[in-house]
């Protein structure tokens, strides 16, 4: 990826080829380590993706899962189209990395400062515990010898100045672990670096540099509308349950939509103060639907939180407005993790709902 790599994603039917940057950032404390430099305590990989008009955006966790390398016969075509592309030669690195301090850098910061002061404050905490408690000990201890002294009682195994300089040193041993915490305090981001760059050209645009028609291309509009009105119904269903969504479908993070709550007033399989939903949506009548590799592992990995929403939809008079839909609420939808070259997966929609937990709604 460093030298620039080619993947198709089968899943976009658009024609905007773009630029997909894997950017590292770190984040460091004040401790100086031997080689001068200071000690990296996290590190963060990100993808970031930009447009011909500059514009730059999250591309999720992973979104190479849903993407393929491109065959030879597409890399030349491909190849050709690349060479025409002046926008490719501007300051894209730029971009991507101005997108990160911007938007990325600063919250993994912050995750980070928020993390660490509370460990450390708790563990300053002990220190000044335990030690100020020795500290007092052996001071009492050289004021009780130095009585006994006093009075010609000694201690040849332990007298007052070497209980003193016990208590001292325990002081000093306190004060330079509460600076060295102080300095793990100290936490700032060094600056972020491309590891590596791809290109990402869309099926859509692919079809038509392959000179071949795109089975798709004709109801990409139509799609679109069935897509946005699935996401209206599962909406409005998450507030009519008491659950507040968030719809965060343009983060790519595996799922369309986050929503939260305390009291629901129905929950699937159980109440859950936060869950994940994958939205699908199909025409009424459809016999299978598409699930991304990314998708399918982000269901695995969350399996007692994330919901497939399959939403049928009908348009009775062919307007968005009066459109009915039947959603299932699918908890575990999928019964194996997809093959390891795949990046998307055809289920059979009636087979889904019957292998599924879930809950039925319509309109």
């Amino acid at each position: 990826m460093k030298r620039g790599a080619v993947f198709i994603d089968d899943n976009d039917d658009g024609s905007e080829a773009r630029l997909l940057f894997y950017v590292e950032d770190s984040v460091q404390d004040g401790v100086i380590l031997p080689n001068g430099g200071k000690r990296i305590i996290s590190k963060h990989i990100h993808f970031v993706e930009i447009k011909e008009d500059g514009s730059a955006a999250s591309a999720g966790y992973a979104p190479y899962l849903d993407y393929r390398a491109a065959e030879a016969e597409e890399l030349a075509a491909v190849r050709t189209f690349l060479d025409k592309q002046a926008w490719l030669q501007r300051n894209v690195e730029e971009i991507a990395v101005g997108y990160a301090i911007s938007e990325v850098i600063p919250a993994h910061v912050k995750e980070v400062r928020e993390r660490k002061t509370k460990l450390i404050d708790k563990t300053a905490k002990a220190v000044k515990e335990r030690l100020t408690a020795e500290i007092q000990y052996w001071d009492f201890r050289a004021g009780e010898l130095k009585t006994k002294e006093s009075a010609g009682r000694g201690n040849p195994k332990l007298n007052s100045d070497m209980a003193q300089r016990r208590a001292d040193e325990l002081q000093s041993r306190m004060q330079k672990r509460l600076a060295e915490l102080e300095t793990e305090k100290s936490i700032s981001a060094m600056p972020p670096v491309i590891v590596g760059g791809a290109i990402i050209i869309p099926r859509g645009l692919l079809s038509r540099l392959m000179g071949r028609p795109d089975p798709f291309a004709v109801d990409a509009v139509a799609r679109r509308e069935i897509e946005l009105a699935a996401m209206r119904a599962v909406m409005d269903i998450e507030t009519s349950l008491g659950y507040m969504p968030r719809d965060v479908s343009a983060a790519k993070v595996g799922y369309d939509i986050e929503s939260t709550v305390h009291s629901p007033k129905y929950a699937v399989d159980g109440a859950s103060s936060l869950r994940f939903i994958e939205v699908k949506g199909r025409i009424k009548g459809a016999d299978t639907v598409t699930v991304t590799k990314n998708e399918i592992l982000t269901a695995f990995n969350k399996p007692e939180d994330y919901i497939l929403a399959l939403v049928q939809v009908e348009f009775p008079d062919s307007t968005v407005d009066a459109a009915l839909y039947t959603v299932h609420y699918l908890k575990r939808p999928f019964r194996e993790r997809p093959d390891f070259a795949a990046t998307s997966v055809n289920y059979d929609i009636d087979e889904l709902v019957r292998s599924s937990e879930g809950v039925v709604f319509s309109s």
